[in-house]
């Protein structure tokens, strides 16, 4: 715009050529920014005009030319809010006309085209703009167009049967019986029972919307934030009344729960309608599908909410993240450590593989921990890349696989010192056994589970998390079983020692600095295998009942918290007495000095 103005000014243009109306612009930050777009197609303002007369009989010819008309000129409808409010009126008016007519498969046809065109993808930022709009007319645009198809599926012929396909829905003309009472219609299934139909046939008409949940708003008398419209929405249209009706939906998010059966009552919200649950409940809830009842027939959907509110769910994303940062610090640190008492600390075959557990244990608990953030990272709200987020997956699951069966060394090596007291496995034996243990199964269980998965899309979750599936394909297996092994081998392993230690005292057979070490690894076996278990038990829970807060809650704190716990059990001794050697040294250091200094009235630096 060329026009000049003060700031806030509002000035009022014609349309650009090929449309009628006007648009608004707000002079904002010395710039001119669209207020409000009137601008309506020329071609769809003349219809428009022109159906506000339309009566039955014309209904066949007028219907095409806007079928026609918004086809070729979709890109421009779908941009355009007031050009869609437009073409909603129209189909009102087309729908109020047929009301005293019996409307035809082409007819309906040439209808649905239309409607197809308003509730295509490329519309959704329209719709998202209509729906939030403060006009009334605009905002109850959405809920206009379901009435009008539900207006013009009422006015079908009876004795007709015929289905009509576009790329956002499907229509479906039929008779049923109380011999064949079940429609299958795409995904969903409409389900009449025998006793509704005793009067004899009935004609169904079954209008399934793909892409609906873009253009209907979550309005609802409970006016929660959490709940997504979760499956197509179904219109139903009988020729006699029903009393009882079942319809199953599939779910579009598997991820969600909570379902609630709704309606689209067009009278809430001062006539701009919402989702109503009076009448219909939810039956069966399984993995993939919701089964619903109703006692009357409309146009219906399932509304489903998060297992976790959102607010939780950030808090226990701050849990999560802060924790996992604790963890990889207190993993660094123990790195250090083993670094600097390596020398000090392997003095003998047992310290040696000891202390190899401990570093393998951190570095594979650290890298599963560094990939875990990298599939933090490329998840996003729509979802994750394939490739990134499966490489992400791959990678924490062998490394935490890795952590658990270096504790399984662990244990192993306290059974092979404490029960075969004499064997004398050298230290490269050992070493190649405990590596192969280690990260070759770990390797071979993370291997086979993408090679199984990944081909029927079923590695990964499909909602925005980088972990393994679980409810197509149940991967998570490969990770919960071999744990669940580890863990209970473990405790087979303690249970053992116990018996072999309190049937004869551990130091009589083995050197005083070897039972020490055996006696560290008991107490890490013993404390870590129940701990670690216990964690991700808690996460098993968490799979049979995702919807408990508290479950989460626990296995985000104890997550966090096994690094710390671990490494006080190991290290907690050995600072203890190097900062004991420290102040010893240094007061001794002080002592000498001072008394160097009195005896000879100097003072000696080095005692």
């Amino acid at each position: 715009m060329s026009t000049v103005g003060k700031e806030e000014d509002i000035v009022t243009v014609a349309c650009d050529e090929g449309n009628v109306g006007q648009q608004q612009y707000k002079c904002t930050n010395s710039k001119w920014v669209p207020l409000q777009d009137n601008c309506v197609l020329e071609v769809i303002k003349n219809l428009e005009d022109q159906s506000q007369g339309i009566t039955g009989g014309d209904v066949p010819e007028f219907v095409e030319l806007l079928s026609n008309a918004t086809q070729q000129n979709g890109a421009l409808v779908v941009s355009s809010q007031a050009t869609v409010t437009s073409i909603v009126t129209i189909l009102d008016n087309i729908a109020t006309a047929s009301s005293t007519i019996e409307v035809d498969q082409e007819v309906m046809e040439n209808f649905l085209q239309t409607v197809d065109v308003l509730v295509s993808p490329g519309a959704n930022a329209v719709w998202n703009n209509l729906n939030g709009d403060t006009n009334e007319t605009r905002k109850s645009a959405s809920s206009n167009l379901l009435l009008a198809v539900e207006k013009m599926a009422g006015a079908l012929a009876d004795e007709d049967t015929y289905q009509i396909v576009t790329e956002t829905l499907s229509l479906n003309k039929s008779v049923v019986t109380e011999a064949n009472n079940l429609l299958m219609i795409n995904s969903s299934e409409i389900e009449i029972p025998a006793t509704e139909l005793s009067g004899g046939n009935t004609s169904v008409t079954v209008v399934v919307f793909f892409s609906l949940n873009n253009v209907i708003p979550v309005r609802t008398l409970h006016d929660s934030i959490d709940n997504t419209l979760n499956g197509n929405v179904i219109l139903v249209n009988t020729s006699q009344r029903l009393d009882n009706i079942s319809l199953t939906f599939e779910k579009n998010n598997t991820e969600l729960a909570n379902p609630l059966c709704v309606f689209w009552n067009f009278d809430l919200f001062n006539k701009t309608g919402g989702w109503d649950s009076f009448g219909c409940e939810p039956k069966f809830d399984g993995n993939f599908t919701v089964t619903c009842e109703c006692n009357h027939t409309t146009s219906f959907s399932i509304l489903m909410s998060p297992y976790i509110p959102e607010k939780i769910k950030e808090a226990l994303a701050y849990i999560t993240y802060i924790g996992v940062g604790i963890s990889m610090g207190s993993l660094v640190i123990c790195l250090i450590i083993e670094i600097i008492v390596w020398r000090a600390m392997t003095t003998n075959d047992t310290a040696y593989m000891r202390h190899v557990c401990i570093v393998n244990i951190a570095v594979s608990l650290l890298i599963a921990d560094i990939w875990f953030i990298v599939g933090a990272a490329v998840s996003n709200e729509n979802g994750a890349a394939v490739g990134p987020c499966s490489a992400a997956t791959f990678f924490a699951h062998f490394f935490y696989l890795a952590m658990f069966f270096w504790m399984l060394i662990s244990a192993l090596l306290l059974l092979y010192r404490i029960v075969w007291v004499f064997g004398n496995i050298s230290r490269l034996a050992m070493m190649l056994i405990g590596f192969f243990i280690g990260y070759g199964c770990p390797l071979i269980i993370a291997v086979v589970t993408v090679a199984s998965t990944a081909g029927r899309d079923g590695y990964i979750n499909s909602n925005n998390t980088c972990w393994l599936n679980w409810t197509e394909t149940k991967a998570l297996l490969a990770f919960v079983i071999p744990v669940l092994v580890i863990v209970a081998i473990n405790f087979c392993v303690m249970i053992v020692v116990l018996v072999k230690m309190l049937r004869r005292g551990v130091g009589d057979t083995v050197q005083n600095d070897e039972k020490h070490n055996l006696k560290v690894i008991a107490k890490c076996v013993a404390v870590l295998t129940p701990l670690f278990g216990l964690t991700w038990g808690f996460g098993i829970g968490i799979l049979i009942a995702p919807d408990s807060v508290g479950l989460h809650v626990v296995f985000a704190v104890l997550n966090s918290l096994q690094v710390c716990i671990w490494i006080s059990i190991n290290y907690t001794e050995c600072l203890f007495n190097m900062v004991l050697y420290v102040v010893f040294v240094a007061f001794s250091h002080a002592y000498f000095s001072l008394k160097g200094f009195l005896h000879f009235g100097v003072w000696d630096p080095l005692g």
